[in-house]
């Protein structure tokens, strides 16, 4: 038997959801979103394996006017130009 005492577990935090901000949409201001997907090909020569790939960038799109918030355009590697609503 080992003498050591077990370490404590990690406190849990409380999170109070409803303090937290609401994300809306920049073009309608609508709150509710829904997966979407961008379709990336990665040419035979980019490819990690030799051939051509088809990958998906998960993204959220506006429930009501399609629109994906800039700030997830900008981390999927996306451009506002490149997109159409």
């Amino acid at each position: 038997m080992s003498s050591h005492p077990k370490p404590a577990p990690p406190k849990q935090v409380e999170l109070d959801i409803s303090k937290a901000d609401t994300i809306t949409c920049d073009d309608c201001g609508n709150a509710s979103f829904i997966q979407s997907f961008f379709l990336k090909r990665i040419s035979a020569l980019m490819s990690p394996t030799g051939q051509e790939a088809v990958v998906p960038i998960q993204v959220y799109s506006c429930g009501n006017c399609g629109a994906v918030p800039s700030k997830m355009l900008e981390s999927s590697g996306m451009s506002s130009g490149q997109t159409a609503t």
